[in-house]
């Protein structure tokens, strides 16, 4: 909703004044909390009628750890407890968030992931350019990909596989917008397996790809659905899971109490920002505006960035676009990793006052739900710029 909302801050400070903070132990609750929680039940596909509220993303994604493996011991199947998650997928950074990442730096330190999470391949059609998506389509690699899910659960075991976790998009992980036959394959395997579908919703949740939810641009049916950032646009830290019935009714009717929750869940302060953020992005159509207007005019002036000598490949789903440096487009061929290209290119793009990620050389920007088209040409015009000076300088230094 970007910077400087009056709505959302006139609803904190009138939170404040009425309670400012109660937990949700012993079971109690808030009416900003209840609110919020019917609220999300009714934008969130039908299986997704109770909501599970953390403080963050990375809260969300060890509580599904929990969820996941009490529901697996209440129906008589404690042996599955192992999560399959994928390679440069980012699910937060505690412990067990870290773990369920696939970021291998992060890994790196403190010696992760813990036991019982493990990793495949992600369904990155320009990073396996050379090797598995080698003179396939990106919509055969995609089914290859998926394929890597059904190859992990035999070398496991179905019996010990308890879920399959995913960002609809890979958002820390460079914006990596799969092929569009990807998520029905894991969707299938899941289904014939019998794995939990675990859908990490923190960055496309709440209209970033068009729909309120990625799972539904991408047509999978997840069992549980992490979110956080866009709830509140970052107003107050909120995050939560939305658990679908198939769980939901396990641990309501077999589980007694469930021994987790965390001293903010469910802020009232938070939930209540909650609330006025969904008020304003359906008061504006912002979701119905995304999918139709400048979602599709983001994604065209992306791909004009293709005619620059330097952009190897550009990928855009609602309101989130990448583009891959590259030191010769018609080999394909990277920069040397010591150049750093992405981080050269991010210091002209902050030089020249835009806000732009650097992700090894791909280049990532999502843009506020707000944006108009004339603030998309005013972005893409800085771009092209911070692309023309990162070009003049890889030319000077002799890296291309």
């Amino acid at each position: 909703m970007g910077y400087g909302q009056e709505s959302l801050v006139e609803a904190a400070a009138a939170q404040m004044r009425t309670l400012a903070y109660y937990n949700a132990f012993f079971q109690t609750t808030t009416p900003t909390a209840t609110a919020l929680a019917e609220r999300i039940a009714g934008l969130a596909p039908p299986q997704f009628r109770h909501v599970f509220f953390t403080g963050s993303g990375s809260e969300a994604n060890d509580t599904v750890i929990r969820l996941v493996r009490r529901y697996w011991d209440l129906v008589g199947q404690p042996d599955r407890k192992v999560i399959i998650s994928r390679l440069n997928a980012y699910h937060g950074s505690t412990l067990a968030a870290a773990s369920l990442g696939g970021m291998t730096s992060m890994h790196a330190q403190g010696g992760l992931p813990i036991p019982g999470i493990v990793h495949i391949d992600q369904p990155h059609y320009w990073a396996h350019r050379h090797g598995a998506a080698s003179g396939l389509s990106r919509e055969d690699f995609g089914l290859v990909a998926a394929r890597w899910l059904e190859e992990k659960i035999a070398e496991v075991g179905a019996d010990r596989v308890a879920a399959f976790i995913g960002e609809p998009v890979q958002g820390a992980g460079g914006v990596v917008v799969p092929p569009s036959t990807y998520w029905p394959e894991i969707q299938r395997i899941c289904d014939r397996h019998g794995i939990l579908l675990l859908s990490d919703e923190v960055v496309c949740g709440f209209g970033r790809t068009g729909r309120w939810w990625g799972c539904e641009t991408f047509g999978t049916k997840p069992d549980l659905m992490t979110f956080a950032k866009g709830v509140t646009s970052g107003y107050v830290p909120l995050g939560g899971v939305m658990v679908g019935e198939r769980i939901a009714r396990v641990l309501i009717e077999q589980g007694g109490e469930f021994e987790h929750g965390y001293t903010y869940s469910g802020h009232p302060v938070a939930c209540a920002v909650g609330l006025a953020n969904l008020d304003l992005i359906e008061r504006l159509g912002l979701v119905d505006r995304v999918r139709e207007d400048t979602g599709p005019y983001l994604a065209q002036r992306v791909a004009e960035l293709m005619d620059h000598p330097m952009v190897g490949e550009v990928q855009s789903c609602g309101l989130m676009a990448a583009v891959q440096l590259c030191r010769d487009v018609a080999l394909k061929e990277a920069f040397a990793p010591d150049i750093a290209i992405g981080m050269v290119c991010r210091k002209h793009c902050f030089d020249n006052g835009l806000v732009m990620r650097a992700v090894g050389d791909r280049m990532i920007v999502a843009p506020p739900l707000i944006v108009t088209r004339a603030q998309v040409d005013e972005m893409m015009g800085l771009v092209l710029q911070a692309l023309d000076r990162t070009l003049a300088e890889a030319r000077a230094a002799g890296w291309i």
